[in-house]
């Protein structure tokens, strides 16, 4: 190899592995984030499954999310229905209903009704409540507001249904039955995402691609030259 094609060569060579080392510490990077994100969701799913404790008298969105609580009182028949679809049962509704409780109106998400059963008596309510504090982000520019028709709503939106209802915008969604006919959808990891692995896996990719066309387009200047 010639001093002028090695000299061609060098700031092609330069950017190459330039680009490949940013390009796979960006893949390394969400590895960290990968291994960051498995111990937080962990550590909620620890969380969740702790034992309950009462009502926090002042609940903060953030440090209280996923708190499990107990509460006894009683249900007070003021009901919203958000349509729902589950996999291998088909459409269906979350019973969000408000919920006295020692001198405080909360609503509780008792869980899910199949389509068909919606009207069906469901049974005795049980006084205590047990699940955990939770405040959805299901609301975005596309959902649409509750049907006046039906009255279905198509997210839970914990402010709005609190304004309905008349309670604090405090939601318990029910990890244990309420009354026969309603089946619990507690909270879990399941909503939250972890894509890291995917991402890191792309930058990678993108850091080989980027390397073979290094190595491709030295090659070509290496044979023009020779």
């Amino acid at each position: 190899m010639t001093g002028s094609v090695a000299r061609r060569m060098i700031l092609p060579l330069v950017f190459g592995l330039l680009g490949t080392g940013v390009l796979a510490g960006l893949g390394l990077w969400q590895l960290d984030r990968l291994a960051w994100k498995e111990a937080a969701l962990a550590d909620i799913s620890a969380r969740i499954v702790a034992a309950p404790v009462a009502l926090p008298a002042a609940p903060d969105p953030e440090a209280d999310r996923y708190l499990p609580v107990k509460a006894t009182g009683r249900f007070t028949g003021e009901v919203l229905e958000v349509l729902v679809s589950r996999k291998e049962i088909g459409a269906g509704v979350r019973v969000i209903e408000a919920f006295e409780t020692e001198g405080r109106r909360v609503l509780v998400d008792r869980g899910f009704v199949a389509d068909g059963a919606r009207v069906s008596p469901r049974g005795p309510d049980v006084p205590d409540v047990e699940g955990n504090l939770h405040w959805p982000d299901e609301v975005d520019g596309f959902t649409p507001p509750p049907d006046p028709k039906t009255g279905l709503w198509f997210a839970r939106d914990v402010p709005a249904m609190a304004a309905q209802l008349a309670t604090e915008p405090l939601l318990i969604v029910a990890r244990a039955p309420t009354a026969p006919g309603i089946e619990p959808m507690p909270v879990d990891t399941s909503g939250i995402p972890n894509n890291h692995l995917g991402y890191a896996v792309q930058w990678f990719g993108l850091a080989a691609v980027w390397l073979g066309m290094t190595a491709y387009l030295l090659w070509r200047i290496r044979r023009r030259t020779v």
